[in-house]
């Protein structure tokens, strides 16, 4: 005898597949959407440079680059610093992340090409003094910062000296103290020690008078000196 399939009564199908239907919907939906890994961001198109931590962005936005200083253009290695921005960010779309306000309101955030993290890649090159900063990366950057630093790499070998190789007569040193201008002369106490920083517009002077006439007024470690 053979046996037929025992059909399941419609009043015990409709009640499973009413339980399953928001289960499908939200499995649909899950489908339909990446892992946050998985998201692709376009990002914005670049405008332009300003200087060397300073881009432009769509639509004419300011972004300044987050833990990094570069030198002032005027200043010694302030166009080679945006020179290389320049290269890595020119025509290119990025991702900005991280973007806080700074004191002015200025947006500051990371700027990635790629894979690439910008602010990173200036600051191993030595163009930018690292700038302290509370972020993801800050623990990071402060070491990479400090590396290059100690290795004299870039601005801290090319635009920092304790001794004018370039003009060794003009030896007068004028440093930059919190915006007080102050010179030290050989035989000044703190003299062998004072380092001129070319790229925040330090500078060397070949006399007294040249140092006073650019606003710099003597160091008051230099009392006996001169007299």
């Amino acid at each position: 005898m053979r046996v037929g399939k025992t059909a399941i009564p419609w009043f015990i199908t409709i009640p499973i597949l009413l339980a399953l239907i928001p289960s499908l919907i939200l499995n649909a939906v899950l489908l339909g959407k990446k892992a946050p890994d998985q998201i692709i961001d376009p990002g914005v198109m670049v405008e332009g440079v300003i200087d060397g931590d300073t881009i432009v962005v769509e639509p004419k936005t300011r972004v300044r680059l987050r833990h990094i200083d570069a030198p002032e253009l005027e200043f010694c290695g302030g166009k080679e610093a945006k020179e290389a921005l320049e290269k890595l960010v020119t025509g290119k779309r990025v991702r900005i992340t991280e973007q806080v306000p700074d004191q002015r309101g200025r947006g500051m955030a990371f700027v990635y090409v790629g894979a690439v993290l910008v602010n990173k890649e200036l600051l191993a090159q030595g163009l930018v003094r690292f700038h302290h900063d509370t972020s993801t990366r800050a623990d990071e950057l402060k070491a990479l910062g400090l590396a290059i630093k100690t290795a004299k790499q870039g601005i801290f070998g090319a635009c920092q000296s304790t001794v004018n190789i370039k003009n060794p007569k003009c030896n007068i040193k004028g440093n930059i103290d919190r915006l007080k201008k102050i010179y030290h002369v050989p035989g000044c106490t703190q003299y062998p020690f004072a380092v001129v920083e070319e790229d925040i517009g330090e500078q060397w002077f070949c006399t007294e008078k040249e140092a006073k006439s650019a606003g710099y007024t003597k160091s008051e470690r230099c009392e006996n000196v001169g007299k």
